[in-house]
């Protein structure tokens, strides 16, 4: 650990830096519970960053697209930027046109976090007060960050709440597997755990329909490229410039809180993998569509539009207005839990 800088209000943030005995080495801060930097090896053992993100922390208390973050209390869209739970409606701050997006105004992606050490994971711990950007209730959560020996990353999620509420947590890393910085991930190879999807209206929200991907560029049941559909002339790809949905993945035979396969990214020069295992119900896909080559990153370089990808493990967008959807609704006396692994190797 080490101190990173403070912030425009005087709170020191951390660094931390977790490290194994193959060389990979995953550093974060307290701020948002961000992800600076993973730093993973090729084909031929030369190590690069693979994550996108900034050198300094006023980057990051920046505008910018979630690069690393933790993003709550509710990950993804909520439409009109309200709901309702138990009869009564609550209004959210709509920072996403008329929308609420990642959380709000200030979301967890720009609340500083306090960490604890514990067999060589981290864990951040963050109180979100009732009535915090609109959501009711006292929530607790906490976010344990591990390495293990196989090159994985894994990431457990745990909240509690006083009072009902919903909730949806990821973290938004954005991956370029050649390395930070190296260009557009049109020729990642993508392979999706997923026989359907959740179109989106208009303003990027679920309509509701769980669509089959057959048929369609949202097939990635079989490993194709990511630019051979991100250019496509489908609606919903040309609606959203590009790839920006919800996949609904396949997790049949899985019990509740088990590991399952959501996604294997490939990219063939490097030879390099990652596989993302997970217990959420679905994974936003997310090909960089709105970098527009205004942010310099940690290597110096302009990111321009899909220079890194997205798989956000996730309960669907607009749950609490979509019945139908896996419940993101918590309450008194539960526990929400869940885990996801991003799975390094070389090809």
């Amino acid at each position: 650990m080490r101190d990173y800088g403070e912030t425009r209000d005087g709170q020191t943030i951390q660094e931390y830096s977790l490290r194994n005995a193959a060389g990979m080495e995953v550093k974060f801060i307290t701020f948002g519970g961000i992800l600076t930097s993973i730093r993973v090896p090729d084909r031929q053992g030369r190590f690069a960053n693979v994550a996108l993100g900034f050198s300094k922390l006023a980057d990051y208390e920046a505008e910018h697209p979630y690069f690393g973050a933790i993003t709550g209390r509710y990950a993804n869209r909520i439409g009109g930027g309200a709901f309702s739970l138990d009869g009564r409606d609550y209004q959210l701050f709509k920072n996403d046109g008329g929308n609420s997006l990642h959380g709000g105004a200030v979301g967890f992606d720009k609340r500083v976090w306090v960490a604890s050490e514990s067999n060589g994971a981290v864990e951040l711990a963050y109180r979100s007060s009732d009535g915090e950007e609109g959501y009711p209730g006292n929530l607790d959560v906490s976010v344990r960050y591990s390495l293990d020996a196989d090159n994985g990353l894994r990431i457990d999620y745990a909240a509690e709440t006083d009072a009902p509420t919903v909730l949806n947590l990821t973290n938004h890393s954005y991956f370029n597997l050649m390395g930070e910085g190296e260009g557009t991930i049109y020729d990642h190879i993508l392979t999706l755990n997923a026989d359907a999807y959740t179109p989106t209206d208009a303003n990027q929200i679920p309509t509701g329909e769980i669509a089959p991907v057959a048929g369609s560029p949202f097939d990635f049941r079989t490993a194709k490229t990511i630019g051979s559909g991100q250019r496509s002339a489908h609606p919903q790809i040309v609606a959203a410039q590009g790839y920006d949905h919800n996949f609904v993945l396949n997790r049949r035979g899985l019990g509740k809180g088990e590991l399952g396969l959501a996604a294997r990214a490939y990219e063939p020069r490097s030879g390099r993998v990652m596989e993302v295992w997970t217990t959420e119900p679905g994974v936003q896909f997310y090909a960089g569509n709105f970098l527009d080559a205004t942010l310099i990153g940690a290597s110096g370089r302009l990111y321009r539009q899909s220079d890194g990808f997205a798989l956000e493990t996730q309960h669907f967008p607009d749950s609490p207005n979509k019945p139908q959807f896996p419940t993101t609704v918590l309450r008194p006396g539960a526990r929400k839990e869940s885990t996801t692994v991003y799975r390094f190797s070389t090809d």
